[in-house]
């Protein structure tokens, strides 16, 4: 199975977009991959701010913690298909999420997923910018 995440690792070093596939709505137009063991353990740890418009994925990742982080995320597990099959709004620090069958996830800035009427079933893309 092609992963939602191929054309990010096709070209690396290119900006893309994060959107709804159904609605073309966009999630961020910032986004940055973590998709070695360095980058997933680091994740947000040791940011002040996570700026609007921006989103980290974590692949391969079911499970996320938010310890020692300075602010709420939103959180969204995808598959490896890209379809949404958790999210967990407003995520505050000192928390630990998990989803079973998820293959990535996908942390933004809080309010990102009410903004965007992101939901489980939903399937998410990546546009090249």
């Amino acid at each position: 199975m092609t992963s939602f995440l191929s054309v990010i690792l096709d070209a690396p070093d290119a900006r893309y977009a994060l959107l709804r596939e159904d609605s073309g709505e966009v999630l961020a137009t910032r986004v940055e991959p973590a998709f070695d063991s360095r980058s997933r353990r680091r994740g947000l740890l040791g940011r002040d701010t996570f700026e609007e418009d921006t989103a980290l994925i974590i692949a391969p990742c079911s499970g996320i913690h938010t310890f020692f982080m300075r602010f709420s995320i939103d959180v969204v597990f995808v598959t490896r298909a890209g379809k949404v099959v958790k999210t967990c709004p407003a995520l505050a620090p000192w928390r630990m999420r998990i989803a079973f069958g998820a293959f990535a996830v996908i942390e933004l800035p809080a309010g990102t997923i009410a903004r965007s009427h992101t939901k489980v079933g939903d399937g998410l893309g990546l546009a090249r910018l």
